[in-house]
């Protein structure tokens, strides 16, 4: 059997923990740049604030209903999914991260458990120490676990967070009324294509011929259909495979014009994409570096551009790859322009262990390496970017804009809770 353990509604709850005055009160997080609502306590989404809409369409309504708004803290939210994840792991040897608010747990060899009441216990045990409500599905695929978990999330006093399939009639009957587009894996153009064709429930897509559904869905079609049906089909990935490709992009706090900053922004995005590649043990082999004005600005001139170099020698260095970005930067950066966008994407990845070496090209790899894990040590013990190069700057005109932040109240010294007694 496989578990899903999900964090409910993961960002506000973070900023709930911390500030019990928002318990029971609407509450939405924001997107980079303070732009789109996407997260929303239960209470937020019963006034009707979507997911994804953007803030100022909706600053009546947060006025009038006095609507609780954040910024997103990434620092507060990737500190709270580790607190929960490493007591996620206390109960199952083997456990997949799926995403910051979502796990995967594997139960074989659970046989003489009673899953339900073992899950109830994950539930106490998780929000007893981290503060964070979780909501868990148990069936015997993935994809049956994530239709239980939100079935659970939909009736919380009834299911108290817990909801298992363990058998094919409480499959049958979880699948009987359960929209087809709300299955995982089945987006909105399937979800069309097989309304049109009067498929509404997950059970009558399971009562689909195969063949049917192969042709119309693909293989990928194939292995949710026969997911429903009780046969796994996705596997656990415990270690999952080193990305492919690596991307840092940000829009800009606010337009940028001059060439100073923008330099700044893509020294820290290859910086960071140069940190991503040795946390993997990977070097790249092509830098490509891209920057956009704003297309919904139609008072402003347009530009966009891009531009990829082929490295001499693969590298995960941050001193090679920010000379080449910078080199990409100066390429396609042209004066007379408000740019809203860059980004550093680094592709053709491989093993460290496997880089070719470069006979009209020699770096010293060695003092380089040292450097690095220098560097990444320091970092991971003091914060990020308490080291950094020269390039990466101080003066931040780049940075987004997030004026509704809320304190890293596990993070930082200077903004632990403090209790006056």
């Amino acid at each position: 059997m496989i578990a899903i353990a999900d964090c409910n509604n993961f960002y506000a709850s973070c900023q709930r923990l911390f500030n019990p005055a928002l318990i029971d009160k609407p509450v939405v997080v924001l997107s980079n740049n303070d732009g789109c609502v996407v997260a929303r306590s239960n209470e937020a989404k019963a006034l009707g604030i979507a997911m994804g809409v953007p803030a100022f369409q909706i600053k009546d309504l947060i006025e009038e209903k006095q609507v609780h708004v954040f910024s997103s803290n990434y620092t507060l939210y990737g500190d709270m999914s580790n607190r929960v994840m490493t007591t996620l792991s206390r109960f199952s040897p083997n456990v997949e991260i799926y995403s910051i608010d979502e796990a995967f747990l594997l139960f074989d060899g659970f046989d003489h458990y009673n899953l339900s009441d073992y899950a109830r216990i994950i539930v106490q045990t998780t929000t007893k120490n981290t503060g964070i409500p979780i909501s868990i599905g148990i069936a015997p695929t993935k994809t049956l676990a994530k239709l239980a978990n939100k079935i659970a999330k939909k009736d919380p006093i009834k299911f108290q967070g817990v909801m298992a399939l363990m058998n094919r009639d409480e499959i049958r009957a979880a699948l009987l009324d359960f929209p087809v587009q709300d299955v995982w894996g089945i987006g909105n153009r399937y979800a069309m294509m097989l309304n049109q064709y009067g498929i509404k429930t997950a059970l009558q897509f399971v009562n689909l011929p195969p063949d049917w559904v192969k042709t119309k869905m693909t293989i990928t079609g194939l292995r949710m259909w026969h997911e429903l049906r009780g046969k796994p089909c996705i596997p656990m990935e415990e270690n999952p495979p080193s990305k492919k490709g690596i991307c840092t992009s940000r829009s800009f706090g606010k337009m940028l014009n001059d060439y100073e900053p923008i330099a700044e922004a893509v020294a820290n995005y290859s910086a960071r994409c140069a940190m991503k590649l040795r946390a993997q043990n990977s070097s790249c082999k092509v830098i490509t570096v891209f920057l956009n004005t704003n297309g919904f600005r139609t008072d402003l001139k347009q530009y966009n551009n891009s531009k990829s170099i082929v490295l001499p020698v693969a590298t995960n260095s941050s001193f090679e790859l920010n000379k080449f970005a910078l080199q990409a930067l100066c390429y396609i950066f042209k004066s007379g322009y408000s740019y809203k966008k860059a980004g550093v994407m680094v592709t053709d990845i491989v093993p460290q262990s496997q880089s070719q070496k470069n006979l009209f090209y020699q770096i010293d790899d060695q003092k380089q390496n040292k450097i690095m894990q220098a560097l990444d040590k320091i970092n991971a013990l003091y914060g990020s970017d308490k080291l950094r190069f020269g390039a990466q700057g101080f003066a931040r005109q780049w940075r987004l804009k997030n004026e509704m932040l809320s304190p890293c109240y596990t993070t930082r010294l200077n903004e632990l809770i403090r209790i006056k007694l």
